[in-house]
């Protein structure tokens, strides 16, 4: 009887578990993402046309997996209320009150940026180290524009339009490792060098799962601007 019972037990756990895994990639397929145009395909690598979008975005410095958790964590904390609507603006009462909730989308985007802008528009590989800002953005949903979104409480949170983009995308599963996104990075530039574009931007990373998703259905992605702006 304890055998069986043990059994039972260990069974209803493993589906716990299960059911926790897949929920990351049924989440981030039904949330809403960004649109674009797909140019061209070469296996794991996409050309896309990006359509203008507006992002809350916040600067962290220090190394990428921290500075990712702390800017997570401050732009979460906008879309969950943080904020003040449009129509309570001025109004008395904590900064916090009557926040208004923003639905999630996906993927967050992270990009970093050396100390020297011009640098970091020029370098398709940014290493880690002294002196790195990373920018951590969520893009909001299509129905807000500027003027509808409401206003974050933490100043370290800014609202911006992002215009129409083109980037070459490359798709990959499992862990977002330094090495990992070092190679895809690496693999991505010589993908371009081979058609003759020049890349235009620091690497984006693009995460659309949450972490307790099991590494080989995760959805991470590299990105880098290339000439040619979305029309």
């Amino acid at each position: 009887m304890k055998r069986k019972s043990m059994m039972l037990i260990l069974g209803a756990l493993a589906l716990v578990v299960a059911g926790a895994a897949l929920w990351g990639p049924v989440v981030s397929s039904t949330v809403e993402q960004p649109a674009y145009d797909v140019e061209s395909v070469d296996g794991a690598i996409e050309i896309r046309r990006y359509a203008p979008m507006i992002v809350a975005e916040v600067d962290v410095s220090g190394e990428r997996e921290a500075a990712i958790n702390a800017g997570f964590r401050s732009i979460a904390g906008y879309i969950f209320g943080a904020n003040v609507p449009r129509r309570a603006a001025g109004t008395a009462g904590p900064a916090t009150a009557g926040g208004e909730k923003i639905a999630m989308t996906a993927p967050v985007l992270q990009q970093g940026t050396a100390e020297s802008e011009t640098i970091a528009m020029t370098a398709p590989v940014l290493q880690q180290g002294d002196g790195i800002t990373w920018t951590v953005r969520f893009v909001m949903p299509a129905r807000y524009t500027l003027d509808t979104l409401p206003r974050p409480t933490d100043p370290a949170v800014r609202l911006r339009e992002m215009p129409g983009k083109r980037y070459a995308a490359i798709r990959f599963s499992g862990l977002n490792t330094p090495e990992a996104l070092a190679a895809r990075t690496d693999e991505l530039s010589a993908a371009l060098r081979a058609r003759g574009l020049v890349p235009a931007s620091a690497p984006l990373y693009a995460f659309y799962n949450p972490p307790w998703t099991l590494p080989f259905l995760r959805r991470n992605e590299v990105m880098l601007e290339v000439a040619g702006g979305a029309s």
